[in-house]
């Protein structure tokens, strides 16, 4: 590839890195306005690439839909809604998004439903687990780890410390399989993707892996800890591939190289985000209903 690709790839890379940083270290609404940004723009480039597969899908519904369902989601992680309302929003957007389709000139189609209410889930409902990733309430509250970083920095919580722990994991990840696979790929992961590698795929695992395994070192974690980080990061590093093989069965599916072109060297927003969709609801729930377990 010519190098201004890779140059350009590596600066869009870091300014949006930079941005991720920013907003995780902030928190509170602007990381959950920033998720719904950034969630906005790639269901506007999901909903291109469904037209292309001769989909009507409800646009409009759905894109308010999830901004209420991230909305929801931060307003129970804060106390104000109850977990049933929030938990609601996803039925009744469903339902809305089905009748909205219903009482068009041109009744809605089967593959007009299901690209709408994927929407709904791929890119609204997975992306809230960050939003209850990063409001996570300190974990020795919760009597499963200690971490001794969360007692000499006040400004630290867990849900933050998580939080860029799995996003540096995915960052590895990405980097570990699209570099290694250009260096030493030569088995093809997936017809899905022909660019991919296994070789590529389990350099990025074992990317992500170390990652898990140098923060519990950096946090001064002990070893039952250590071995669950790295236990993290293999999943995330997993799920990022999958994540990833997804939206290119999408793109495939609707002749499309990019789901746009708004990261130079990147494609779309779709195309940077795609290995972040699925990780948030693992790791999550092997937080809230695993460690619990094991401890016990």
């Amino acid at each position: 590839m010519p190098s201004n690709f890779f140059s350009k790839r590596i600066i869009s890379g870091l300014i949006a890195g930079l941005f991720g940083l920013l907003i995780v270290g902030v928190g509170g609404l602007l990381f959950t306005f920033a998720i719904g940004l950034i969630v906005h723009m790639a269901l506007l480039e999901y909903f291109r690439m469904t037209e292309f597969a001769g989909i009507r899908p409800a646009t409009k519904t759905t894109l308010l839909a999830c901004q209420i369902l991230l909305i929801a989601t931060y307003f129970d992680t804060q106390g104000i809604f109850s977990v049933d309302l929030s938990s609601a929003v996803l039925p009744l957007a469903g339902v809305a998004i089905c009748g909205w389709l219903l009482l068009q000139p041109i009744t809605g189609s089967i593959s007009d439903i299901s690209a709408s209410i994927l929407g709904l889930f791929y890119l609204g409902y997975l992306p809230s687990y960050w939003i209850r990733l990063r409001n996570l309430v300190d974990i020795e509250s919760l009597g499963l780890v200690k971490l001794p970083v969360l007692n000499s920095q006040g400004g630290f919580t867990f849900g933050m410390l998580i939080t860029l722990i799995i996003c540096l994991m995915i960052v590895a990840s990405d980097i570990g399989s699209f570099y290694f696979g250009k260096l030493y790929g030569k088995h093809y992961l997936s017809p899905i993707s022909p660019a991919k590698t296994i070789e590529g795929a389990l350099s990025g695992i074992i990317c992500s892996t170390l990652v898990g395994i140098i923060s519990s070192l950096f946090l001064n974690l002990n070893y039952l800890t250590l071995i669950c980080l790295a236990f993290v990061g293999f999943l995330v590093g997993f799920f990022s591939i999958v994540g990833d093989l997804i939206e290119s069965m999408m793109k495939r599916d609707a002749g499309l190289k990019d789901s746009g072109n708004a990261l130079p060297g990147h494609g779309g927003i779709l195309d940077r985000i795609d290995s972040y969709l699925f990780t948030p609801s693992i790791v999550y729930y092997l937080i809230i209903v695993l460690l619990p377990v094991i401890r016990n």
